[in-house]
């Protein structure tokens, strides 16, 4: 006789082992202790029952409709344990804003010098939604939106190039190299 338990895997019921479900318990516990000061734990932990459940339902026989410890197994072996973020441990008692990817401008796949980039990358929005509000407001704005690019292009830090990224086009490395030359100047008559 086999005992089933009726459990839920991001919201969908299934009927699972009871060995395999104490297994299961072990490792979604394990796994929430693990993400215990993540700030996206529960999101990350409900992608991880429906990664589990996917997994399952793959490898269940054709008809099969309980999960045993037969399919339980090498799902989460292929899963692997999970391994909490590198932002949520950082430093000790560093805040979930470190998170936050710092507002730089980011040469490599710039249209001009990058400050759309980051302040997408900033926002965490899509490129594209940056820059069609960039040209909106330059609209608007009669070209006032214009000015308030070059400030953020004087303000905004250069991130640094990655060095297995591609190189930045001909206009943003001009705009990069401009940028500098000119913060070097103005630094040099502020002494």
């Amino acid at each position: 006789m086999q005992r089933i338990v009726q459990v839920s895997l991001n919201r969908n019921p299934w009927s699972i082992e009871v060995d395999a479900h104490a297994r299961l318990e072990v490792y979604l516990s394990e796994s929430a202790a693990a993400l215990a000061s993540d700030p996206d734990r529960d999101e990350i932990l409900l992608d991880l029952e429906q990664a589990i459940a996917e997994q399952c339902k793959r490898r269940l026989p054709a008809n099969a409709t309980v999960i045993s410890m037969a399919e339980l197994a090498p799902a989460l072996e292929e899963i692997g344990p999970v391994n909490p973020s590198s932002s949520a441990s950082a430093t000790p008692g560093s805040s979930t804003a470190a998170s936050t990817p710092p507002l730089q401008q980011i040469s490599q796949g710039a249209w001009l010098s990058g400050v759309c980039l980051g302040l997408a990358r900033h926002l965490r929005l899509e490129v594209t939604l940056v820059r069609v509000i960039a040209v909106v407001l330059l609209f608007f704005t009669g070209g006032a939106a214009l000015l308030l690019y070059g400030v953020l292009m004087m303000l905004m830090p250069f991130a640094p190039l990655d060095p297995q990224g591609p190189e930045p086009s001909s206009i943003p490395a001009k705009a990069r190299e401009w940028t500098e030359l000119l913060r070097a100047k103005l630094a040099t008559l502020a002494r």
